[in-house]
């Protein structure tokens, strides 16, 4: 589906669908971005930028809050992901971008093996434990798009890139499980550095006298 040329922002983030985005604008061309997308209640896209420039699938954002406005046109606003999309063509006429979008959801498919979903939630609800942060309500393990919420505290660009661009909730959850190990390994490690580290300054017990 076509739907004009849709605002495009880049920024060393990814989007994920249903989830929130603060953001700052401060840049004028993204003032006059901004600035449309509120007059016109319309959304924008984010995507991602990389040194090679920027990749060809995001997720359009609304503005659900603006948080502040500064004197000098400056803002502070909450923004919520809403729909993935593919770049089909970048235009450059405007002080900002945008591009001619092809909006796309998940393709039908088998719903995950059970033993891939519990991996990926178990996953997750450790990864909450480092952070000291809850862990998933038993009831949103019927999300059919589970895999975004997931991966949502994951800071792993390249993962998240292709999770946002896997047309299979089964796959998504496949890369996590996958992901899921190694990662918290490297967590529990370095939170084990962080508990040690305050005791002196070599990440080691304490000399008795």
């Amino acid at each position: 589906m076509h739907e004009g040329l849709l605002p495009l922002f880049p920024l060393q983030v990814v989007l994920f669908p249903g989830a929130d985005l603060p953001l700052h604008i401060f840049e004028e061309r993204y003032k006059e971005m901004i600035g449309e997308v509120l007059r016109d209640r319309q959304e924008f896209g984010v995507i991602l930028a990389s040194e090679k420039g920027v990749v060809n699938t995001g997720c359009t954002a609304t503005v659900d809050k603006v948080l502040r406005r500064y004197p000098d046109g400056r803002l502070d606003i909450l923004t919520r992901g809403r729909r993935r999309f593919e770049i089909l063509l970048l235009n450059d006429e405007r002080q900002f971008l945008r591009g001619a979008v092809e909006f796309f959801d998940d393709e039908k498919s088998e719903p995950p093996p059970p033993e891939i979903l519990k991996l990926a939630v178990d996953g997750y609800n450790e990864m909450q434990q480092l952070l000291s942060e809850a862990g998933l309500p038993a009831g949103e393990t019927t999300n059919p798009q589970l895999s975004f919420r997931l991966a949502q505290d994951i800071p792993d660009l390249a993962l998240r890139q292709l999770l946002l661009s896997t047309r299979s909730e089964a796959e998504r959850l496949r890369h996590l499980a996958g992901f899921f190990p190694g990662y918290l390994q490297k967590q529990r490690r370095v939170q084990r550095v962080r508990n040690l580290a305050p005791r002196n300054g070599h990440g080691g017990f304490p000399e008795q006298a």
